[in-house]
């Protein structure tokens, strides 16, 4: 392994830094396939939930769709003016400075990317042991178990190469796509067949609730919850080859298929089951294929299980540079900034990121991290979105090879206010939790950042420790 020892002040090439190995088609793969994970086959019941009506939920998920693409047309202009690895993170930190990048990044590691992993991993497991379990719910202690395994598993392969990460990307990417491929065809015919009772205006509209604006915000963040990962290929963007090229290609070839499948995809599970169904249903593809798919009903747990498997995978590649990225800036211990020689892989950032998702695992409910991750998300992504801003502000004359209108951020940033101040005032524990935790950061950014004259025993120990590893290593080559 190798360690980066150097303060910021280092030239780019003493640096440490990862191979380009990421072309456009691995880039769509990992926007595509970080986002299509378990949101879509989770967050229909909570879209529906709150919305109160067929018709208002597929507004919320087209809309969502827009909400998105304008978002990732900021981070496009973002990820080519500031060609760090890290996304928000990375971008905040330049823009504002330590503390706020701090912050963003001790959400991000201690709660954000933690619980989606957990999220996609206890729905992987779900929908694996369902077909064994098919009158009851899978045992809490199983479902732990075998999310356990998958991470583990996908740990060792993230460790072991990133030609091997990318790969699997690609291939559980196109798996997922063939499984939603799948509920959208057998939609279709069923709509050719006249059974869209659900989807006339007449009833699509009727609502269950008389709908109120906060209840609307909630819907949306339960959807945000199935577009996150819009944002992941900046996390990436020093192992995109030709990053000013390739970047914005992926984000506008991606956001609008995925927005399309997701729409389509919900489509089709009013054409089948009521919502009355589709809200008592703890497993909406398995409940759907059961309908639908008779003996082979089957096949909609594997395709969900697969497409799960390929955002676990999505989430640690992309999650782990973060944790890489915030030690390479002095935010997180040095010993994260370290990689293997040959493997060039991030495997103590790896780690922590496996390590934190096993506690979470072990500690969480579905729905409640969902609500948590969702505000937080929306949070740092208005943050990193108003220092594009800012960023335009502070220095004008600054090579921009994408530049897009300023009604992109603002009607962005619009959208974001609104959003975040309902959802404040309909869930203000949820809420108020997620600002909590993120606030619980200033005094370690104090402590462990600011504080620059720590005792020499500590340094000297972590040298110590690094120094054996990398004679370790060099041994075993």
């Amino acid at each position: 392994m190798e360690l980066n020892g150097k303060d910021k002040s280092d030239s780019p090439s003493d640096r440490v830094t990862l191979k380009k190995e990421i072309g456009l088609l691995s880039a769509c793969a990992i926007i595509i396939g970080n986002i299509i994970g378990s949101g879509i086959f989770i967050s229909p019941k909570g879209v529906l939930e709150h919305a109160g009506s067929v018709g208002l939920s597929l507004i919320v998920w087209v809309c969502g769709g827009g909400i998105c693409a304008l978002g990732s047309m900021c981070y496009a202009e973002l990820g080519v003016t500031i060609p760090k690895s890290g996304g928000d993170y990375s971008y905040v930190t330049e823009i504002f400075g330590g503390l706020v990048g701090f912050l963003l990044l001790w959400s991000a590691v201690l709660i954000m990317y933690p619980t989606t992993l957990a999220v996609i991993a206890l729905t992987f497991s779900n929908y694996v042991l369902q077909p064994a379990f098919q009158n009851c719910v899978p045992p809490y202690l199983a479902t732990r178990l075998l999310s356990t395994i998958c991470i583990l598993f996908l740990t060792w392969v993230n460790c072991s190469s990133v030609r091997w990460a990318t790969r699997i990307q690609d291939v559980f990417t196109v798996a997922k796509l063939l499984a939603l491929g799948l509920i959208i065809a057998v939609g279709l015919v069923q709509i050719c067949r006249g059974h869209y009772d659900a989807l006339r205006p007449s009833q699509a509209f009727e609502f269950t609730r008389d709908p109120s604006v906060g209840q609307i915000a909630l819907a949306f963040l339960q959807a945000s919850f199935a577009f996150s990962g819009w944002n992941f290929l900046n996390y990436v963007t020093e192992e995109v080859v030709e990053p000013r090229k390739n970047l914005p290609r992926a984000i506008y070839i991606s956001i609008p298929l995925v927005t399309l499948v997701y729409t389509l995809t919900n489509i089709a599970y009013f054409s089948s089951m009521t919502p009355e169904e589709l809200l008592a249903s703890n497993a909406v593809a398995v409940t759907f294929g059961e309908k639908l798919l008779g003996v082979f009903s089957w096949v909609m747990p594997i395709s969900v299980a697969l497409s799960t498997f390929g955002g676990i995978n999505g989430y640690l590649f992309t999650s782990s540079r973060l944790c890489f990225s915030g030690a390479r800036e002095g935010h997180l211990p040095y010993l994260l900034a370290m990689i293997h020689l040959k493997n060039c892989t991030p495997i103590p950032a790896l780690l922590v990121c496996c390590g934190a998702t096993i506690v979470i695992l072990c500690i969480g409910e579905t729905h409640n991290l969902i609500n948590y991750v969702s505000f937080i998300n929306f949070l740092s992504y208005g943050v990193t979105i108003a220092g594009l801003l800012y960023y335009r502000w502070k220095r004008p004359n600054l090579l921009r090879p994408i530049k897009v209108s300023v009604l992109v951020p603002i009607s962005y940033l619009v959208f974001w206010a609104v959003l975040l101040g309902f959802s404040l005032y309909s869930e203000p524990v949820v809420c108020g939790m997620g600002i909590v935790i993120m606030l619980t950061g200033v005094p370690v950014y104090f402590v462990g950042v600011h504080w620059k004259n720590k005792p020499r025993c500590q340094n000297d120990m972590l040298m110590t420790f690094c120094r054996l590893r990398i004679d370790t290593d060099k041994a075993a080559d």
